[in-house]
């Protein structure tokens, strides 16, 4: 089996059975006593998985430094669920069309990761779609600074992730990160890239969260 069918594969056999309840993940993973806002407003962004010949690579975005949150963060193409979203990857879609440019036509959706909460208030459903060479993007630029691609040997590489902590409110708070050359991948995309990371633990022949 190829590497790119295997991840497919992978994604595909995580979808969880209509009576169970997915499981949900969030930056309370490692903070317990923060636990999840009690309002959350539906999210989705989409896990761009592109297909090069010479390995996967996983597409990134970096936010403008003038957005009024997250700022200079490292994310994945994604944003609020609107009334007109049909579903988790239409608003996946719709966004990473808005954000990058980068047309539905060359996305195969594959598969969900777990829900992801944020402590800013946003239930993320992680879409995970599969991109077919060659497109052409075109970033928005007041929303996207810079598009950028990470082997996805890189994300799998066992020394990954690791675990850094800052202080909020006085007390420290634990995160993932991912440290990539000139490049600093943490907070909720980290961790949904541990979430990943766990999917693709047998087909990239390892599992665990690699602490660091």
């Amino acid at each position: 089996m190829s590497t790119d069918a295997a991840v497919e594969s992978a994604v595909r056999s995580n979808r969880v059975p209509p009576k169970l309840v997915p499981k949900v993940r969030g930056d309370h993973d490692l903070n317990p006593e923060m636990g999840p806002p009690s309002t959350l407003r539906e999210a989705a962004v989409l896990v761009p998985l592109v297909d090069r010949p010479e390995e996967l690579t996983v597409i990134f975005t970096q936010r403008t430094a003038t957005l009024s949150s997250h700022a200079g963060q490292i994310s994945f193409p994604g944003g609020g669920r609107e009334p007109e979203d049909g579903s988790p990857e239409e608003t996946a879609l719709r966004e990473t069309a808005e954000e990058i440019g980068l047309e539905r036509g060359r996305i195969e959706i594959v598969g969900r990761l777990d829900t992801y909460v944020t402590r800013t208030g946003f239930r993320v459903t992680p879409v995970v779609g599969v991109v077919t060479p060659p497109f052409i993007l075109t970033p928005d630029p007041t929303e996207v600074a810079e598009v950028f691609e990470v082997p996805l040997s890189f994300i799998l590489d066992p020394s990954n992730p690791q675990r850094h902590s800052r202080e909020f409110l006085g007390k420290p708070r634990w995160f993932y990160a991912f440290p990539y050359p000139q490049r600093y991948i943490w907070g909720a995309t980290a961790g949904m890239l541990v979430n990943l990371r766990d999917v693709l633990g047998a087909a990239a022949g390892e599992t665990g969260d690699g602490t660091g």
